[in-house]
């Protein structure tokens, strides 16, 4: 079994900043890219930000200069810096971790349940 939780989403103002975190836990033999994207009402789920193992990263453009995203690889656990935030940030965000289970050594992508970020004045 493998679990995700999330933490750090809420509601902040325009201009404000909140830090994702996603802990990847349970049979884990291995853990490749981390990555987080979010989904808005009504839109289609989209990529935020992956890191690579070797902290190679990739952004969406609309966050481009704004986020930030890290990896602790003791910690199994990814991490999302969102600065100066914007209305069309609000969504639900999830954590995507792609890993290697260390009972059946079986390498596929998890998700994690989402937490919500609202940015509103």
């Amino acid at each position: 079994q493998v679990q995700l939780a999330e933490s750090g989403g809420g509601l902040v103002q325009p201009g404000g900043s909140l830090r994702l975190s996603c802990v990847a836990s349970g049979s884990i033999y291995s853990i490749y890219d981390m990555g987080w994207y979010r989904q808005a009402p009504g839109k289609q789920r989209e990529l935020v930000a992956t890191i690579t193992t070797a902290g190679t990263t990739t952004y969406a453009d609309s966050v481009k200069g704004r986020f930030a995203i890290s990896r602790d690889n003791a910690k199994n656990t990814v991490y999302l810096q969102m600065n100066t935030l914007r209305p069309e940030d609000t969504a639900v965000y999830y954590c995507n971790v792609n890993l290697m289970t260390s009972w059946n050594r079986v390498r596929r992508n998890y998700w994690g349940q989402g937490t919500q970020v609202t940015v509103s004045s």
